[in-house]
């Protein structure tokens, strides 16, 4: 099996690549932005940076964000499973960054249950939760910077 950097594609997935980029890049400066690490180390004071150090805005981006990677997940898996299934499988690396996006979309569901109003959880399963999140981030960028080095993408012609 020889790694496919991309398999033939239509016209606009080859925007997806960068747009998925971003998109993670955004998810983690907001994800950070929650915590006041911006404020707190003046980074938002640096012009045009201020707007870190608004917990709402980061806030709600995030929630823009996480919806749009719900969206790109559903499309990822529709075009996957409708067109390249045949001609290509997943690699390891790719079922190592599902799991992980799994994880944190599994713990990102659990942080916005705990911010509902009739939704109670016990403080030590919010922290838990909380700290997972954080982790199965800092795991995928880890494993990111990995397979970027290992060369290792998505599919792998069957």
């Amino acid at each position: 099996m020889t790694p496919v950097q991309a398999p033939p594609a239509h016209a606009e997935q080859k925007y997806l690549k960068p747009f998925y980029w971003v998109l993670l890049f955004v998810m983690g400066l907001t994800g950070f932005g929650q915590m006041p690490i911006f404020k707190r180390y003046y980074i938002a004071d640096i012009p045009g940076l201020g707007w870190l150090a608004d917990f709402y805005t980061t806030h709600y981006l995030h929630y823009i964000g996480a919806i749009l990677l719900f969206g790109l997940f559903a499309y990822a898996v529709a075009v996957y499973w409708g067109l390249l299934r045949p001609r290509y499988q997943l690699t390891w690396a790719a079922h190592v960054r599902m799991g992980l996006l799994a994880a944190i979309a599994i713990t990102g569901v659990f942080r916005v249950l705990k911010n509902l109003p009739d939704v109670l959880f016990s403080p030590g399963f919010t922290m838990a939760i909380d700290i997972l999140h954080l982790v199965f981030m800092m795991v995928l960028m880890l494993f990111g910077v990995l397979f970027i080095v290992l060369k290792k993408g998505w599919l792998v012609e069957r």
